[in-house]
């Protein structure tokens, strides 16, 4: 009876089936969501970083679910396993408040709040406008190292390395700004002077 009804055809696939994939995918994306804004409003130093973990986390899943493996264990790696305990340290190091601290809010979050809206709702009217009803196939390797790199050297070579500037404006910056203001040490409170410091 199958071979007499012909071919199964693919079930029309829209916005009103989703596959399980499809659901996993947002579910995820509402959990970085509520991580992000938790990160960036709370005012415990210590929370917003461990928030930020999951932040990150989430979106190595979202990149696992893309079939993008190299960019996941990329996002693990370098963010989670760099960036965020560079910032645990900092903490540590930098005697940070470990609890409530005032100077977390800096009564900007109004403004913050519109910059965060104006930005997503553009790029959300990009996506859509870029992808529409149009369904892109998620096929195994997709995301592998060589279609990363032959992707990433071959088109996005010069916002590439624009983006390497940047990130060490920024680095040079960060260093001119920490020296910034550096003049003769002043003695801790409790520490003993020398003569010559007299």
């Amino acid at each position: 009876m199958l071979a007499a009804a012909g071919p199964l055809d693919a079930a029309p696939r829209g916005f009103l089936s989703p596959t399980g994939v499809e659901i996993v995918f947002v579910l995820v994306g509402l959990a970085v969501l509520g991580a992000a804004v938790v990160s960036v409003t709370t005012r415990q130093l210590v929370h917003a970083a461990l928030w930020l973990v999951v932040a990150l986390g989430g979106l190595a899943v979202e990149f696992l679910l893309l079939t993008a493996e190299f960019v996941a264990w990329v996002q693990v790696l370098i963010y989670l396993g760099s960036v965020v305990v560079l910032v645990l340290f900092g903490l540590m190091l930098t005697r940070a408040p470990i609890g409530r601290s005032p100077d977390a809010d800096s009564k900007n979050r109004w403004v913050a709040l519109g910059v965060a809206l104006a930005a997503a709702a553009t790029l959300v009217t990009l996506v859509v406008d870029a992808f529409r009803t149009s369904w892109i196939d998620l096929g195994a390797g997709g995301g592998s190292t060589a279609v990363t790199g032959a992707s990433l050297f071959r088109h996005w070579v010069l916002p590439f390395e624009a983006l390497s500037v940047l990130l060490l404006a920024a680095l040079v910056g960060a260093i001119v700004i920490s020296r910034t203001g550096s003049g003769k040490a002043k003695p801790r409170p409790g520490k003993l002077t020398t003569r010559q410091e007299r």
